[in-house]
C-alpha cells in the first residue's frame, strides 16, 4: 500500500520493526515511477536462512529491477546509480552491521553515506530497521550498533524529504 501516487521526492526514508512491511512498501513507492529501477542490496548470505530471505526479496521483484550488491561500499554504489533512475537501498541496518563487523569506522561511513544520499543522481528510497524501541542490549557491540543506527537514522531523517514509519504493514508518514 503506497501513501500516494505522487512522484518520488529526492530522498525517502522508510523505517520500522522486523516484518513491518518496510521493504514491500519501499518497493511499491519505487514501482509507482517509470522503470527500470535499481535495488542496492546490503545483505550477505552467510547461512541458508539468510540465503532464503534474500531469495524471497529477489523473487518478488520483476525483471525491471537491476540489483547491485553493496554490503560495505554503499556510498559509492549510490553515487554510481544511473542518473534519474529511482534507487532502493535495503537495508541500512544490515549495511551498518557489516561495517561494524568489518571493523570499519561507522561514524565516517555514516557521514559518507549521508553525503552520498544528498548527492544521489535520482530519487532514493532507504529502508532501515528501527532498533531503538526495545530494551537496552546486554553487550557492548549490540549497544554500539543500536546507538550508531539511531544516529544514522536521525541524520538521514534530517535530510530526507519524506520519512515513513511502518507498523503492521501500514505506512505512517512522519515527515
Amino acid at each position: 500500500m503506497s501513501l500516494s501516487p505522487t512522484p518520488l521526492p529526492p530522498l525517502t526514508l522508510v523505517l520500522g520493526g522486523a516484518r513491518s512491511g518496510k521493504s514491500r512498501h519501499a518497493e511499491s513507492l519505487i514501482e509507482a515511477t517509470p522503470g527500470p529501477w535499481t535495488y542496492i542490496a546490503t545483505a550477505e548470505a552467510f547461512d541458508a536462512e539468510m540465503q532464503a530471505r534474500i531469495a524471497t526479496h529477489r523473487d518478488r521483484r520483476s525483471s525491471a529491477w537491476h540489483t547491485v550488491d553493496a554490503p560495505l561500499d554503499l556510498a559509492p554504489a549510490i553515487r554510481a546509480a544511473p542518473p534519474g533512475r529511482a534507487v532502493l537501498v535495503d537495508c541500512l541496518t544490515l549495511w551498518l552491521t557489516n561495517v561494524l563487523l568489518a571493523d570499519r569506522d561507522a561514524t565516517a561511513a555514516s557521514v559518507a553515506l549521508v553525503a552520498a544520499c544528498r548527492e544521489a543522481p535520482g530519487p532514493l528510497v532507504l529502508v532501515g530497521n528501527e532498533v531503538g524501541l526495545g530494551i537496552v542490549p546486554d553487550n557492548a557491540l549490540a549497544r554500539r550498533f543500536r546507538d550508531a543506527a539511531g544516529r544514522l537514522h536521525q541524520d538521514l531523517a534530517a535530510v530526507a524529504d519524506r520519512v515513513v514509519f511502518m507498523v503492521a504493514g501500514l505506512p505512517l508518514q512522519v515527515k
